[in-house]
C-alpha cells in the first residue's frame, strides 16, 4: 500500500460528495488523495479525435472541491481509458481506501441500479467505501461480526477507523434463534463475537467497544443500525457463503440500502 486514498469521479453529485469524503479520509490518514474518472465511451475512427476536455474540467472541479475539504492534502487528476471495473481495480492495487459515491451518472458508476458498484467492491484490492452524504459526523463506527475467517480483515479495519474518527466500535453479531443448531443459545453467540476481537484492545487502546448480540434477519438489523452509525463495516464475504462468491448478501444488501457510508472490506487473499 502506497498511503493513497483514490476517489471515482463521474460528474455527478454523489461522486462529488464522495470525492469530498475521499478528502476527509486522506486527511485522517495523511494520505495522498487520486481523483480518477474511467473513460469508457467507445472508441472513435481515427479522424474524429475525443475531446476529453469536459472531463478533464469535471475532474479538475472534483479535485478543487477535495482541496476545499482538506486543503494539506496533496490531491491528484486522472482520466483513464477502460470500463469501470478494470479501472478502478487497477487503482485499488496501490490504494488503502477506494471511495466511490451511492448514485452514478453513468459515466463512471451508474451505481447500485445495476451490477457495477458490486463488481468494483468484489473485485476491488484494498477496502471501498460507499460514500452517503447523509451520513452523520457523529455516531458509532458499526462492524458486523459473523466469525468468519473472511471477515478477519474487517474487524481490523473497522478499529482502525474508529481510532482515525475518534469514535465508538459497536461490534454487532446478529443470530437468529429459531436456526440455532439444538443445544446452543445467546451464549455461543457472545463467545463468538467475543473471540472475534481478541488482540484488538489491546492493539487500539482508545478505542471503545461496545459489544451487541442481536437477534433478527441479518442484513434488517444492520440496515436499521446503519441509521445512526457514521459508517457501517463489513466483510465481502460472510460465513455460509459460495466459494468464488466475492460479495455476500449481507455486504450487497448494506450497498444498496443502508442509510448511510458503508466500506466493504475483503479478506486477504
Amino acid at each position: 500500500m502506497g498511503n493513497l486514498v483514490v476517489a471515482g469521479t463521474d460528474g455527478s453529485s454523489s461522486s462529488f460528495a464522495a470525492v469530498e469524503t475521499a478528502a476527509g479520509e486522506a486527511r485522517r490518514r495523511r494520505a495522498d488523495l487520486r481523483v480518477v474518472y474511467a473513460l469508457n465511451w467507445p472508441v472513435r475512427p481515427m479522424y474524429s479525435p475525443l475531446d476529453t476536455t469536459p472531463i478533464n474540467r469535471l475532474v479538475s472541479e472534483a479535485a478543487e472541491r477535495a482541496r476545499g475539504v482538506a486543503p494539506e492534502v496533496t490531491v491528484t487528476e486522472a482520466v483513464l481509458p477502460g470500463d469501470t471495473v478494470s479501472v478502478l481495480e487497477a487503482e485499488s492495487r496501490e490504494a488503502d481506501l477506494l471511495v466511490l459515491g451511492a448514485r452514478g451518472a453513468g459515466g463512471l458508476l451508474g451505481m447500485l441500479l445495476g451490477s457495477t458498484a458490486a463488481s468494483v467492491t468484489a473485485h476491488s484490492r484494498c477496502p471501498v467505501m460507499v460514500a452517503r452524504g447523509e451520513s452523520p459526523g457523529t455516531g458509532p463506527v458499526v462492524l458486523c461480526v459473523d466469525g468468519s475467517p473472511a471477515s478477519e480483515a474487517a474487524v481490523e479495519f473497522a478499529f482502525a477507523e474508529a481510532a482515525l474518527r475518534g469514535a465508538q466500535l459497536a461490534a454487532v453479531h446478529v443470530w437468529l434463534p429459531d436456526h440455532a443448531p439444538p443445544g446452543t443459545g445467546v451464549e455461543s453467540a457472545e463467545r463468538l463475537l467475543a473471540q472475534a476481537l481478541v488482540g484488538y484492545a489491546e492493539k487500539y487502546p482508545d478505542v471503545t467497544v461496545r459489544r451487541e448480540v442481536a437477534s433478527g434477519e441479518v442484513r434488517e438489523v444492520l440496515i436499521e443500525r446503519s441509521r445512526t452509525a457514521q459508517l457501517v463495516i463489513a466483510g465481502a464475504r460472510g460465513r455460509g457463503g459460495f466459494t468464488g462468491l466475492l460479495l455476500g448478501s449481507v455486504s450487497q444488501a448494506l450497498l444498496h440500502h443502508a442509510h448511510g457510508s458503508v466500506a466493504v472490506v475483503r479478506g486477504r487473499a
